[in-house]
C-alpha cells in the first residue's frame, strides 16, 4: 500500500471518530449513564399535617424578692452580739444583733428616778388642794390660795406625764439594743460584724428578703401587648394572667403556676415594652432574687395549622424553601412562607400541604432532581412547646 493511500485511510478513521464523539456528546448518552449510576440519596422525611396548636409565648424574666426590707439603726452603739450569718434565712422576729445597752440602761433609771420624784410632788399637790378646798367652803383661806395650790397640782401633773413619756422613750431606746427581723426571708451577705459602730437613722445593720412568694418580673413589646389586649377584650386574658409557666435556666419546668400581680402604668419611651410583675409562690424557697427564667404565657389556638422542623427549612438570601419528595422520590425545591417558631417546629403559612412529604435530615445533600431513599420518621410534637420570643 503506497504511504498516500495510508493517509487516506488514516485521516478517514480520525473523522470517523471525532464524528462519534461528536454524536455522542450531543445525544447524552454518557450523561444517561453517569445518570443512571449515580445511587439515591439516603435521607429522612416526614409527611406533613395539620392540627389545632395552642401557641404559647416565652418572655425572658427575672426573679425578685416581693419585699426588700432595709433594717436601719434606730439608736447609736457599738454591736456586741450577732445571733445569724450572711445568707442564713430568718423568721420574723428573730434576733440578729446587739447593740450595747448601757446607756440606755442608765438612761432608764434616771427617767424612773425623775417620774418617782415628779410624783411624789404631784401627789403632794394634790392632798393640798383637797385640804384647800375644805377650808376655802369654810371661808378659812383666801380663793386665791386654792386656786394657786389647784394650779400647782395641775403643772405637777404635766411633769409626770412628761417624765412618764421620757421612761417610755428610755425603755424604747432599750429594745431597739435588740434588733430582729421584721419579716421573713434571707439576710444578705453584707451586714455588719461584732464591733462595728452604728449611727441612728443612717447606718444600715442588713437587707432582708423575702423568699415566699417572689416576684418575676418580665416585659412584653407594644404589638404583643396590643394583641393579648384585643384576645381579652380589653384586658388580658385570663389564661395569660392566671395560668403563667416558669422555665428554669436548665431547661427544667419550675412545677408551679404564677399569676399577673402588677402591669406597668405605660409603654416604657427608650425600650417600647410594657413590664408585667408576676407572682409565684416559693415554699421551698428554691427561686432565689437575680435568677433568670422564661415565663411561658397561654396565647391564641391556632386552626389546622402545619407545622415542620426548624432543621427541615433551608435559608438562601432573603428565601426560604423546603424540599418535597415526589410520588418518584425524586426531590422538589419548594419557597414556603413561614409564621411563628414554637419550640423546635415553626408554622408554614405558605407553600406546602398537608399530606406533602418534606426532607427533614439529609437536606444539605441533596437538591432540586435528587433522587432519594427515604425513611420516614414521626413529627416532633410541638403541641405543648412556646413561641420563642
Amino acid at each position: 500500500m503506497k504511504l498516500k493511500d495510508r493517509r487516506l485511510i488514516y485521516v478517514g478513521f480520525g473523522v470517523v471518530m471525532i464524528l462519534l464523539a461528536f454524536f455522542v456528546v450531543r445525544s447524552g448518552v454518557l450523561n444517561k449513564k453517569q445518570t443512571a449510576q449515580t445511587p439515591p440519596v439516603t435521607v429522612k422525611a416526614m409527611q406533613v399535617t395539620s392540627k389545632d396548636t395552642p401557641i404559647n409565648y416565652e418572655f425572658v424574666g427575672k426573679v425578685q424578692a416581693k419585699n426588700e426590707v432595709k433594717i436601719l439603726a434606730r439608736i447609736s452603739g457599738k454591736i456586741v452580739g450577732k445571733m445569724v450569718k450572711g445568707g442564713d434565712s430568718v423568721y420574723k422576729g428573730q434576733p440578729l444583733f446587739r447593740i450595747d445597752n448601757k446607756q440606755y440602761r442608765s438612761a432608764i433609771r434616771s427617767a424612773q428616778a425623775n417620774l418617782a420624784k415628779s410624783q411624789a410632788a404631784l401627789n403632794n399637790s394634790q392632798r393640798n388642794v383637797t385640804r384647800y378646798k375644805s377650808l376655802a367652803e369654810q371661808d378659812a383661806i383666801a380663793q386665791q390660795t386654792l386656786d394657786t395650790e389647784a394650779a400647782q397640782a395641775d403643772q405637777d401633773l404635766a411633769t409626770v406625764q412628761a417624765n412618764e413619756a421620757s421612761l417610755r422613750s428610755a425603755e424604747e431606746d432599750n429594745e431597739d439594743t435588740l434588733i430582729v427581723s421584721p419579716v421573713d426571708g434571707r439576710i444578705d451577705v453584707n451586714d455588719l460584724n461584732v464591733g462595728d459602730y452604728v449611727v441612728a437613722g443612717s447606718t444600715t445593720l442588713a437587707n432582708v428578703s423575702t423568699t415566699d412568694p417572689v416576684v418575676v418580673q418580665f416585659s412584653i413589646s407594644e404589638n404583643e401587648y396590643i394583641k393579648f389586649i384585643q384576645m381579652g377584650n380589653g384586658t388580658l386574658p385570663d389564661n395569660f394572667k392566671n395560668n403563667l409557666k416558669l422555665t428554669l435556666s436548665d431547661g427544667s419546668e419550675y412545677p408551679l403556676s404564677g399569676y399577673v400581680d402588677q402591669i406597668d402604668k405605660g409603654i416604657g419611651t427608650t425600650t417600647g415594652t410594657i413590664t408585667i410583675k408576676a407572682i409565684f409562690s416559693n415554699p421551698q424557697k428554691f427561686l432565689l432574687p437575680g435568677m433568670f427564667a422564661r415565663v411561658v404565657a397561654a396565647g391564641e389556638v391556632r386552626h389546622t395549622a402545619i407545622l415542620i422542623p426548624q432543621r427541615a427549612v433551608k435559608e438562601l438570601l432573603d428565601n426560604t424553601f423546603v424540599f418535597v419528595i415526589n410520588t418518584d422520590n425524586k426531590v422538589e425545591q419548594r419557597a414556603v412562607k413561614l409564621g411563628d417558631k414554637v419550640g423546635n417546629m415553626i408554622l408554614v403559612e405558605e407553600g406546602i400541604s398537608d399530606g406533602d412529604k418534606i426532607v427533614v435530615d439529609g437536606i444539605d445533600k441533596v437538591k432540586a432532581g435528587s433522587l432519594v431513599n427515604v425513611t420516614m420518621i414521626e413529627p416532633d410534637n410541638a403541641s405543648t412547646n412556646p413561641v420563642q420570643q
